[in-house]
């Protein structure tokens, strides 16, 4: 029983290795930690960016419309109108759309108008340009860029 097997003692070289690939291991991640929590941070910052370019580049695309409409040049806004619905239902159909739930409920009605809009701009009806600019004060208001105004005159 004295011929027992022993397991072969680490050799000071090895276990000196050990320490240093820890303490190499251990530096890498206390100066990687810092960037990862910053280059979140920036994503973060960018997301919120693009989310903000989406929904002003949805409003100005109505806006142009809205002038080009007033100005009578009707395919240029046509093709504005086009494009202010397309990217509004596409923000909808989003899973982080920068709109509140009560906005996207109400800017279905909103999106609803599309076929009559883009009919009457492709027949250059002038009725259109009064028409584009109630709904962008709509949209303004729905998606809280405007704030909501009393009914002036006539209006209830």
């Amino acid at each position: 029983m004295e011929n027992k097997e022993r397991l072969p003692v680490k050799s000071a070289r090895v276990q000196r290795f050990a320490v240093y690939a820890t303490v190499v291991f251990a530096a890498l991640l206390l100066g990687f930690l810092p960037m990862w929590l910053v280059a979140r941070t920036r994503g973060n910052e960018r997301n919120a960016a693009q989310q903000a370019l989406r929904l002003a580049q949805i409003e100005n695309a109505l806006a142009a419309a809205t002038i080009q409409a007033r100005r009578g040049d009707y395919e240029p806004a046509r093709t504005a109108a086009s494009s202010f619905y397309t990217n509004l239902r596409a923000e909808l159909d989003r899973a982080d759309s920068g709109f509140a739930e009560p906005s996207r409920d109400a800017l279905q009605a909103v999106l609803a108008e599309r076929d009559q809009m883009i009919t009457l701009l492709a027949r250059s009806d002038p009725a259109v340009a009064e028409r584009l600019a109630n709904t962008y004060i709509s949209y303004r208001q729905t998606a809280g860029t405007l704030p909501p105004q009393a009914p002036q005159g006539g209006e209830r």
